[in-house]
């Protein structure tokens, strides 16, 4: 029988911050459990489920994750590490096997399946923040796709979307800062920015002791081009783009 699924309170969403510094302790394999469950049942396309999870707890392999993560400490440091993956391979299987003929093996469902990762992976990090343990979701997985297809042996249908690290947390950092909500949420239909619109929902941001400290960490004038010209410069966008083509046609979501 499954185990019993928490109720996640909204001061859990709300008290969200990532977490790069974690304790060794274990996760306990019920709880692990319980918690990936719980990303089972998110929403998900036609109940279809084209998606997998990747649990990694193997000392090794998170050695080999961490060298395709661009080193970032906290792969090894956390206990688990889940990576996310649009999976049409087992779904595309079993209907051969039914005598269905599937055709699954493109951009559609590469956005359809990425999209139900993502609902589990959400799913996945509310359960384990309701029981004590922190997350950090890791971009970089789309900056090396194919190094993550080969070492978590991901077959032909099998794409890595996102993935995160899970433990008991070793800091408490502060909450990060969110723009207002008029920001991001558009009455009715979708209303444009004027330049003065974006100043007021940028200007918390612009103003914060944050931003000024990356100014003068990177030497900038402006926080936007510490996100243009350092964080998510034009070469690295490109080589990253070019990284995921290559890994989409190989995995054989785009043809070749």
């Amino acid at each position: 029988m499954a185990a019993p699924f928490s109720l996640i309170p909204m001061e859990t969403i709300f008290s969200h911050r990532s977490i790069r510094r974690y304790l060794p302790d274990a996760v306990d394999d019920a709880l692990l459990q319980k918690i990936l469950e719980a990303g089972t049942r998110a929403s998900n396309t036609g109940n279809m489920q084209v998606y997998s999870i990747v649990v990694t707890r193997d000392a090794a392999l998170r050695r080999k994750l961490w060298e395709a993560h661009m080193r970032q400490d906290m792969v090894l440091e956390a206990p688990v590490v889940l990576t996310f993956c649009a999976d049409v391979h087992r779904f595309s299987a079993w209907c051969e096997m039914n005598d269905a003929t599937p055709d699954y093996h493109n951009f559609l469902w590469l956005y359809t399946a990425s999209i139900d990762a993502v609902l589990a992976a959400q799913n996945v990090a509310l359960e384990a923040e309701a029981n004590g343990l922190g997350i950090c979701y890791l971009g970089t997985t789309n900056y090396a796709p194919e190094e993550i297809i080969d070492i978590l042996q991901l077959p032909r249908g099998v794409m890595p979307v996102t993935t995160l690290v899970m433990g008991y947390p070793a800091q408490t950092p502060p909450l990060t800062d969110r723009l207002p909500l008029a920001a991001v949420v558009h009455d009715e239909t979708y209303q444009d920015y004027t330049d003065d619109t974006l100043r007021v929902l940028y200007a918390r941001l612009e103003s914060s002791e944050e931003t000024k400290r990356l100014l003068a960490l990177h030497g900038k004038q402006k926080i936007a081009q510490v996100f243009t010209d350092v964080r998510y410069a034009s070469d690295g966008n490109r080589a990253a783009s070019a990284a995921c083509l290559k890994a989409l046609v190989r995995q054989g979501f785009l043809p070749g």
